[in-house]
This record gives C-alpha cells, sequence and structure tokens, in this order.
C-alpha cells in the first residue's frame, strides 16, 4: 500500500468521524481501483458501504455489502456499524423519545415497575421516593449490581439499603383496588419458578390461569411467548408476542420475544426489524445486537448461482417503525397520502378513543382466537416454495414501486391490529381504581397525605407529621422499630407514586389540603404574631448565641423556622410568673447540625430587640405577639454630649479587657467573637453600637441584671449604665 493511498485512507477515516459521508464514501471507492487483493477490496468495500448506510443511501449500501459478501462471507462483527445505522435511523424519528409514547393499552400505567415494565408487585419505595417490585430489587441486588434507583440514577443512598421492605400502604391498595391483577402476578411468579425448574409446561399452566385474570398485561404475554418457544410453539409463540407488542407498543421484552419467534420461524427480514427496533429502545442490548448482525450476515450471505440475487428490502427494514407518529404507538402507521393512510387515520382515530377510558378487556380466549387466525393469514400469505423461504427481499433488475409495495404490506399489518383492537374492545374493563380519600389518609394526623414519606420500615406518614413524633422517639410510629440512622441522615424523600395518585383521582381534596397548609406555613411566618419564644438566656442584637437543642418542643420550633424560611424566633430569660420575661431579642439561625438521636445545635445571632404584648403557647412551646424596640435620636447638643459620652465608655470598655488575664480573653473571643470597632455615627442603627451589646454580652452580669439595659430606648442611659457597671468592676479590681 502506497504512502499516498494510506493518506488518503487516513482522510476517508477523519471525514467518517467528522459526519462528511459522501466525502468518505467516494474515497473509498476511488482507493477501490487501487487494490486487487480481495481482503483489502473487502475492506473498503465495507467501508464504503457503512459511508453509505450513514449518509441516508441505504439500498446503494446494501448493494456494496453483497459485493463484500461475495469476496468472503461477511461476520456478525463486521456489520455493526450498519446495525447501528440502522437503530439510529428508527430512534431519529422521535417515537421512542415521545412523551406520549409510553402510553400503552394496560390498565395500570401508573403502576407498573419501571424494571421489568410489569404490574407493580410487593412494591418497595427506595430512599430517593421512587417505588418498584421487590423481586426486581432483589434480583438487581443478587446480581451484584448497583442498589441505586434505575429512574432517577440516585446511587448515593444505595448503602442504606441492606432488605427491600414492602410498601405496607401500597401494598394493600394495590391488593384492594387491583385483586385480580395481584393474583395474576402472584401466577406468574409461580410460573417463573416452574420455568427455572425445567417444568414448562406447567410454567405454561399457570401462565395461561393469569392470562384469564388479567388478559391486557404485556409482561404475561411476552413471558409466556418465550415459554412458548422453549416448547417449540412458534406460531403460538409470535401470537403472544405480538400481543405483548400491542398492548405495550414500546415494550422491549415484548418486541425481543417476537423477534425470536420471527426468527423461529424462518422471517428473517421481519426478524431483523423487530432486533433493531429493540436496540432503538435500548443501545445497550447485547442481545438484540448480536442476533441483529447475525441475521444481516445471513441475509448478505452469498446464494447459489441457479437463485435470483436479492438484497434486504429497507424500506420494509425501516419504514414501518419509522413513520410511527406520536399519538398511534399501537399499530404501524404510513403517510395519509397513500391509500393505506386513509385506513390508518380511521384506526388511529379509534386507538385515540379507546386510550381516554374507553379501552375494553379482552379474554384469553378471545385473543387467542384472534391471534391464531392472523397467524393463518400470515401462513396464507407465503408461497409455500423452498426459495419463498429466504428473507422476503426484492431483485435489484425487476423495476419495484416501493409506494406500492408499503401501501400492500401495510394493509396486511393493519388488519392484524384491527383485529386485536377489535378483539379488546369487546368486554367491558375498568381500568381506573375507585379511589376514596380515606385510602389515602395519613395514620397520625387522619388527614389526606401532605407530603407522604415512607420510612424504611415500609410505613408511610406526612412528612411533617413523621418529623413531629421523631421529635419525642427515634421509632416508628406504627411499628416501633428504630430510626436512628435513619433521624441522622435526615433526608426525607417524597414518595413519588403516592404523590402522583393523589394528584390525579383526589384534585380537590389535594388543593383543599395544600390550602390548610399554606395558611399554617403563613401564620407560622408572621414576625409579630405567634412568634416562637425560646426561653433560655439573654441573647442581644449582632452578637452570637450558639445553642443546644434537645427537648421535643424545641426541635419542632426549630425545625418550621427553618421550612417557612424564616429562620427566626425570639430568645427570652425564664420568668416565675409569667413563663418569660417582657422583654427578649430575635435570633437568627445561620446553621443547623443534627446528631443521630434527634438533638441538634444551632449557630444563630442576635438581630432585634422586642416587647412582648401578649403570652401564649403553640404545640408544647411559648409564643408571643411582640412589637419592635429602637433607640430614640438625638440631634443638636444632645447629639455632641452623646457623642462625647460614646467615647469616653468606649475607651473604658478596651481598658477593662486588657485588663482581663489572657486565657479569658481568649475564652471571650471563641464564644462570642473579638470585639466590634467604635462605629463613627453610633445612632446608624436602630439598636445602638454593636460593641456595646457584645460588651453586655460579656460582662459578669446575672441575667436580671442584663435584661433592663435590653428594654432602654435611649442610647445615653444605656451608656451611663455600662460605664457604672466598668466603674464598678475597676473598683473591684483595686480591692
Amino acid at each position: 500500500m502506497s504512502l499516498q493511498s494510506n493518506v488518503m485512507l487516513e482522510l476517508a477515516d477523519q471525514a467518517f468521524l467528522a459526519g462528511n459521508f459522501e466525502l468518505a464514501a467516494d474515497i473509498y471507492e476511488c482507493q477501490l481501483r487501487d487494490f486487487g487483493e480481495p481482503a483489502t477490496q473487502r475492506e473498503l468495500l465495507l467501508r464504503r458501504a457503512d459511508a453509505l448506510a450513514f449518509g441516508g443511501r441505504l439500498s446503494e449500501a446494501f448493494e456494496i455489502y453483497r459485493r463484500a459478501s461475495k469476496l468472503e462471507r461477511l461476520r456478525p462483527e463486521q456489520l455493526q456499524r450498519l446495525t447501528e445505522c440502522l437503530s439510529h435511523s428508527i430512534r431519529s424519528r422521535g417515537v421512542i423519545d415521545s412523551p406520549r409514547s409510553h402510553q400503552g393499552w394496560t390498565c395500570y400505567e401508573e403502576f407498573a415497575c419501571r424494571i421489568c415494565q410489569g404490574f407493580l408487585y410487593e412494591p418497595v419505595t427506595l430512599p430517593c421516593g421512587h417505588t418498584y417490585c421487590k423481586k426486581c430489587l432483589d434480583r438487581d441486588q443478587g446480581r451484584g449490581w448497583a442498589a441505586g434507583c434505575k429512574e432517577c440514577k440516585d446511587t448515593s443512598k444505595a448503602a442504606e439499603v441492606t432488605t427491600h421492605r414492602v410498601n405496607v400502604l401500597l401494598g394493600s391498595l394495590l391488593a384492594k383496588w387491583f385483586p385480580a391483577q395481584v393474583l395474576a402476578v402472584q401466577l406468574r411468579h409461580q410460573g417463573n419458578v416452574l420455568y427455572a425448574e425445567k417444568r414448562i409446561d406447567a410454567a405454561l399452566e399457570k401462565y395461561n390461569e393469569a392470562i384469564r385474570l388479567a388478559s391486557r398485561d404485556h409482561v404475561l404475554f411476552s413471558n409466556r411467548s418465550q415459554i412458548n418457544c422453549n416448547l417449540k410453539k412458534y406460531e403460538n409463540a409470535l401470537n403472544d408476542a405480538e400481543i405483548a407488542c400491542f398492548l405495550q407498543p414500546l415494550s422491549l421484552k415484548g418486541h425481543l420475544r417476537k423477534a425470536q419467534a420471527l426468527t423461529f420461524l424462518r422471517k428473517s427480514e421481519e426478524a431483523l426489524t423487530e432486533y433493531l427496533f429493540c436496540i432503538a429502545l435500548d443501545p445497550e442490548n447485547k442481545i438484540a445486537k448480536l442476533e441483529a448482525q447475525k441475521l444481516l450476515s445471513n441475509l448478505f450471505a452469498p446464494v447459489p448461482e441457479d437463485v435470483q440475487e436479492r438484497i434486504p428490502d429497507c424500506v420494509r427494514l425501516l419504514s414501518p417503525r419509522a413513520r410511527l407518529k406520536e399519538g398511534t404507538q399501537h399499530t404501524l402507521t404510513w403517510e395519509s397520502s397513500t391509500p393505506s393512510g386513509f385506513y390508518n387515520e380511521h384506526f388511529r382515530k379509534r386507538c385515540l378513543l379507546s386510550s381516554q377510558g374507553k379501552l375494553l378487556s379482552v379474554s384469553l380466549e378471545k385473543a387467542s382466537e384472534v391471534t391464531s387466525t392472523i397467524s393463518s393469514e400470515d401462513q396464507s400469505q407465503a408461497v409455500g416454495t423452498e426459495e419463498d423461504l429466504r428473507p422476503r427481499e426484492f431483485s435489484r433488475k425487476r423495476k419495484h414501486n416501493v409506494e406500492d409495495e408499503e401501501t400492500a404490506y401495510g394493509l396486511g399489518v393493519l388488519s392484524k391490529h384491527a383485529k386485536l383492537e377489535s378483539a379488546l374492545n369487546e368486554v367491558p374493563s375498568r381500568c381506573s381504581p375507585v379511589i376514596d380519600a380515606s385510602d389515602l389518609e395519613c395514620p397520625l394526623c387522619m388527614r389526606l397525605f401532605y407530603e407522604p414519606v415512607t420510612t424504611p420500615c415500609g410505613h408511610t406518614f406526612c412528612l411533617k407529621c413523621l418529623e413531629r413524633c421523631l421529635d419525642h422517639n427515634a421509632q416508628c410510629p406504627l411499628c416501633k422499630e428504630g430510626f436512628s440512622e435513619y433521624l441522622a441522615q435526615r433526608k426525607y424523600s417524597k414518595t413519588f407514586l403516592m404523590e402522583d395518585l393523589i394528584a390525579k383521582y383526589l384534585p380537590e381534596e389535594l388543593v383543599e389540603r395544600r390550602k390548610v397548609y399554606e395558611e399554617e406555613m403563613a401564620e407560622l411566618s408572621n414576625l409579630n404574631k405567634n412568634v416562637p419564644i425560646f426561653v433560655c438566656t439573654m441573647a442581644f442584637p449582632t452578637v452570637p448565641c450558639p445553642l443546644h437543642i434537645f427537648e421535643p418542643c424545641y426541635r419542632l420550633m426549630i425545625r418550621r423556622c427553618m421550612e417557612t424560611g424564616t429562620k427566626q424566633f425570639g430568645m427570652c430569660l425564664s420568668d416565675p410568673v409569667k413563663g418569660f420575661a417582657d422583654y427578649g431579642c430575635i435570633l437568627e439561625i445561620r446553621n443547623v447540625e443534627f446528631f443521630a438521636d434527634g438533638r441538634s445545635v444551632v449557630d444563630t445571632i442576635g438581630k432585634r430587640r422586642f416587647k412582648v404584648i401578649e403570652h401564649s403557647q403553640r404545640d408544647g412551646y411559648n409564643t408571643a405577639d411582640i412589637e419592635y424596640l429602637e433607640d430614640r435620636k438625638v440631634e443638636g447638643e444632645e447629639l455632641a454630649m452623646l457623642l462625647t459620652l460614646h467615647d469616653t465608655v468606649y475607651d473604658q470598655a478596651i481598658m477593662w479587657i486588657n485588663s482581663l488575664k489572657s486565657e479569658q480573653k481568649e475564652r471571650i473571643v471563641s464564644h462570642f467573637g473579638p470585639m466590634p470597632e467604635k462605629e463613627p455615627e453610633p445612632q446608624m442603627s436602630p439598636n445602638g453600637p454593636s460593641w456595646c451589646w457584645w460588651l453586655l454580652a460579656v460582662l459578669p452580669l446575672e441575667g436580671r441584671a442584663q435584661l433592663p439595659f435590653l428594654a432602654l430606648t435611649a442610647l445615653k442611659d444605656r451608656l451611663l449604665g455600662i460605664r457604672r457597671v466598668l466603674m464598678f468592676m475597676s473598683r473591684n479590681r483595686l480591692r
């Protein structure tokens, strides 16, 4: 290989990676003339075919793949790029990612497990708030996979999940609302056990019984399809897979089972279409990738000389899936400009009407009858020669009208799905549970759940109700299981399924419940009326005040201050008559550090002084109606005298601080911080200079002696009082 050829091939590879497939294909074609070795020619043909495929010229690409296969049969791994291209063409239509594309004909969409896609059985709610089947989670954990959530991908709490506990409330509600469906899932699991034990016939009987109870469960049909494949009942397997795909159009398992059945029935091209759709649904599915590559390898394989050369029909590989419309995923659709489009539009309207609640159930016998008829029609359309048992292909030598063939093919598939729909519309079925508000009441407050949270033991409560119970005891209010670690984490995630159920089935009750909650929060947010009061020690404006919270009533008070967003409460001295003093200071929470046993250390700082107008209580802690205090401002001669007094007292304070021992200074600074600087304008703040409050906090005075300073609204009086205290302290030191 010459240096120039190497450069050109490298340029072609770069063009391919950059998405310039036309240029890559042209360079590969030019290089083919310079190489006569079959192996090199085959490699260049494959590269050119890949470029043509990704460039959207599939028919030409298929022809090049066939030419390469003539030189030497293509290995499955050599068709990896083509598989990716075909599956990407299906996904790029936007059908799979459409918000409505996940809607099926099943009657329990909101009750489906996001792992197995089947009806929730023994539901387990993870710490993140998402719910799955217990068996699905146990199986994943047993395989050594991360215990993270498959929906939100949260693995941060995986270590917390050691055993999966069933959501007690949700499990009982599902048994109440869907008794037949729950029994059907039980039978499904029994059938799975029998299948694992190689008792295939017994497993089939279990599935037959389950389908009689829940004839809309697509998982039952897809699983029974696999059982029938094991029994070599391939037509029955295909029928079940067709129903599974019809009930849940984007079910990976259903399409995979359908592809496998088609493969056994030697319908290679249809099987390939299904495998490609599976890859579009799950690009990481190894089974679908490998089988699709094998089928492509067989389709491009050289044929005997007496057999007409054919290549796969790209229209049939992509068109039925590529033209899926957003609202019509229950069938394969085509453009309304073709004759089949008219029939498809009629069927689309019927599908949409059914999806709005008019969908009717189908019995096992009826489904079997319909799918048997469909299967018979499929067989009657096939030509009985050995040649026609090969995959459906078209000859390059024959003039081919794509639109006519697509129309004919579409009418055949449409006939299948129309019959399935007709069967599904014969027996009425209630698809939505009848939910009473009492079904979704918190066992603690006896009101509709608001922000429902499921505990590790599987019980569900309102978030606020649970927190109040944990203030008093770190145990489940119902089963008394210990919650020390759960309490220490304090990461309560709402149970999404419960919230969705309430929003969907009890919207009016939810509006009323939210209104009550918002009124309660508005009342708690008022910093003039019913202000929470922490009865403890003296607090002053601008001075830090760390607190140790351990009593249940104050745990509740601090949490409410955080929830309302005010992060503020009052601090007062105790009073033997009134309960707490008539004057206090508002504290603002800067940080809260929780401990495993529910205690907390709250870092606060003083904000404003207040006078108590009325003493009261709420939920075990004290509250008060208050009015805020501000210093009166002075002017003229009074201001000049005030400034002189201010400077004199400040100097005295500095002298007293400097007279303290170094150990005393360190303790004061570590607790209250350094003394604030003297302010140039002492009347700037409504509370007066910050250094005054800092000094009052560190002076060795009892609370009762400090309280009058808090009530003073004249800075002059406060300064005079501080000067008297400093003079008294100095005289005592001299003695």
